[in-house]
């Protein structure tokens, strides 16, 4: 198959699963359960490694290697995400039948979002190769300050500037409106006016921290392969299992607070591997090995020893 016939492939696969999952599936808003999420979780993995499977029988066993250790890597560091989706669907109220239907929508964004990130990084890197350097040392950095990062460090959705600007740009009302975006209601003065609902306030703060987090994301998969096809598709296979994801962890991720130093190591080694790419080419089966040691080690540890009540702060009513 050709390069365009791949890239083809791969558009008709995302675009039947989507309505799939839309106009068939989830047709209906309704509130997922942990069960139902747990098959949607294991469902979107087998549908990434069937076509990772494919890519080993198009491209060869290295190219399905490179794509697995994206796809582990995007999946992960997208974990850091869910905390900050379930600050703004707190802080906004929004009802659990329509945190699917956002989610699901902000999948388009994000795939031609990170698709324009992703493209001008392939671009910077092919054509000025210390740009590698770059990401290396600042993939380095961020590693270094996730594990410095205060437990108690929250995202206030109040003083999002894009939040802010939202607001005075258009009229938003008081009260989510179904699972519409937008909807016509009279203003004081007696005019119809097309107004965005709370729900669109909502999809708009995720693609921007979506797209905030791809700035940390998207350079650590450069450091597992230069392949502008396969970062792409891991990205969006990564993205397609984060709802399902959501809400599997939604109830428990409390009790994994020693991952956030498991990311941060992945984070780190990732850059010091960017780093020294000139002297030492690490194999993508060792650093496969090494992200996965890394993660397992942080997940288990948080099992084992669970964070003690002492160690958070007390949590105060606000009307």
């Amino acid at each position: 198959m050709t390069h365009a016939g791949l890239w083809a492939a791969f558009a008709a696969c995302v675009l039947g699963l989507l309505a799939l999952d839309l106009g068939v599936v989830n047709r209906r808003a309704h509130r997922s359960s942990v069960r139902e999420a747990a098959w949607w979780t294991a469902a979107w993995v087998a549908v990434a490694a069937a076509f990772g499977t494919g890519i080993a029988v198009m491209l060869g066993g290295a190219a399905a290697l490179e794509f697995a250790t994206a796809y582990v890597v995007e999946g992960t560091l997208s974990v850091d995400n869910l905390f900050v989706f379930l600050l703004i669907f707190a802080f906004f109220r929004v009802p659990a039948a329509l945190q699917h239907r956002v989610l699901f929508w902000g999948i388009f964004g994000a795939l031609a979002l990170r698709g324009a990130v992703i493209g001008a990084g392939a671009v910077l890197v092919e054509h000025f190769a210390w740009v590698t350097y770059v990401f290396g040392g600042f993939l380095l950095v961020m590693g270094i300050r996730l594990a410095g990062r205060r437990g108690d460090e929250s995202f206030d959705p109040a003083r999002n500037p894009v939040l802010r600007l939202l607001r005075r740009a258009m009229p938003v009302t008081d009260a989510f409106a179904g699972p519409r975006f937008f909807v016509r209601e009279r203003g004081t003065d007696g005019v119809v006016r097309r107004a965005a609902t709370p729900l669109f306030v909502v999809l708009v703060l995720l693609e921007t921290t979506d797209l905030v987090f791809a700035v940390d994301s998207i350079p650590a998969v450069f450091g597992v392969t230069r392949n502008p096809f396969l970062i792409y598709t891991s990205n969006v296979f990564a993205i397609l299992g984060l709802r399902s994801v959501f809400f599997l962890l939604a109830g428990v991720m409390g009790r994994f607070h020693y991952l956030r130093y498991g990311l941060a190591v992945v984070l780190a080694f990732v850059g010091a591997k960017m780093l020294v790419a000139a002297a030492w080419d690490v194999p993508t089966v060792v650093s496969l090995a090494v992200i996965v040691l890394v993660l397992g080690t942080a997940v288990a540890a948080s099992l084992a020893f669970p964070p003690r009540a002492a160690d958070h702060a007390v949590a105060r009513h606000v009307p």
